[in-house]
């Protein structure tokens, strides 16, 4: 086989392979219980990749054991235990999410040329073209790069400063407390349960020991599940989309570690007085979770400036 199809094979592998770790830390990093199933389509959106290689990487996790594939009904969580990418064999972080991570750096630090062709970007972060697709497609995604026609990618200087983050915790403080008052407003039993173990788990330890990436998709994950419960789709819409851009920078608050035992905390009281029905409550708890969160954000500026 020649070396461009062994690069290829090679590619392709590391592809399904770091998909694999990628739903697996998302299994574990939110407490999904043996039986949750697991839908090429929802993981595809969550990864900004097609159904394919999903597809692949599901098969993968039931080959080790982690999923069961059950004929016409799909994959289901089995026995995560302990596992772990490396215990598994999977690659901890795969190419694509080490390029995206090298990106988004480059670009905090204003290293990118505006635009960037393609083949510029092939050469310096060493990709394939499929994986470049796979980072660029997600970058896409969260909305801080588009396609120039005809020629490369330009990408957003949005939400490239502490202040922009900020500015998105601040829209988040108007939209989520008023999500929790909606009459429609119902949690699911199960949705919460998922919260709370997810919660707790960290608490147990894993705060020390997840990665950036699993932190703050828990974090998504939390909100996005109680937003959801709201019956109004607008609400949730909406902080999706939030979410989907504040990435670039909130990965790298994940530096400061400290100030997450505090937020699991209110994110248990939160859930205890939605499951109470005491939805008043909640919602200033939520209001003041979320008045925490942007003054931590004070706290660790340095950080975040590029």
């Amino acid at each position: 086989m020649s070396s461009v199809g062994d690069r290829a094979v090679n590619g392709k592998r590391e592809l399904t392979e770091g998909l694999a770790a990628q739903i697996l830390e998302h299994i574990r990093g939110g407490g999904l219980s043996r039986g949750t199933h697991l839908t090429a389509q929802e993981l595809s959106e969550r990864f900004s990749v097609s159904r394919f290689p999903i597809g692949q990487a599901l098969q993968l996790l039931a080959a080790k054991g982690v999923l069961t594939h059950r004929p016409n009904r799909g994959y289901f969580v089995s026995d995560v235990g302990n596992a772990s990418p490396e215990s598994l064999g999977l690659a901890a972080r795969d190419d694509a999410t080490r390029v995206y991570f090298s990106i988004a750096e480059d670009h905090l630090h204003g290293r990118l040329p505006d635009p960037a062709s393609e083949a510029y970007l092939k050469e310096t972060y060493a990709v394939t073209k499929a994986q470049l697709n796979t980072v660029l497609g997600r970058i896409a995604q969260e909305g801080w790069a588009e396609r120039r026609p005809g020629y490369g990618w330009s990408f957003s200087p949005m939400l490239t400063t502490p202040e922009s983050l900020e500015q998105t915790y601040r829209v988040r403080l108007a939209l989520e407390p008023a999500a929790l008052l909606e009459p429609t407003y119902r949690l699911d039993p199960d949705v919460a349960a998922r919260c709370r173990e997810a919660e707790l788990r960290l608490l147990a330890g894993a705060i020390e020991t997840d990665s950036a990436d699993a932190l703050h998709e828990r974090g998504v994950r939390f909100h996005e599940a109680i937003i959801g419960a709201s019956g109004n789709p607008f609400f949730l819409e909406a902080v999706r989309r939030i979410n989907r851009v504040r990435r670039l920078l909130s990965y790298r608050s994940m530096v400061d570690r400290q100030r997450y035992r505090q937020q699991c905390e209110e994110h248990l009281e939160i859930l205890d007085l939605l499951e109470q029905r005491r939805n008043e409550e909640a919602s200033q708890a939520l209001r003041h979770h979320l008045q925490h969160t942007i003054g931590n954000l004070q706290k660790i500026r340095l950080i975040l400036e590029p």
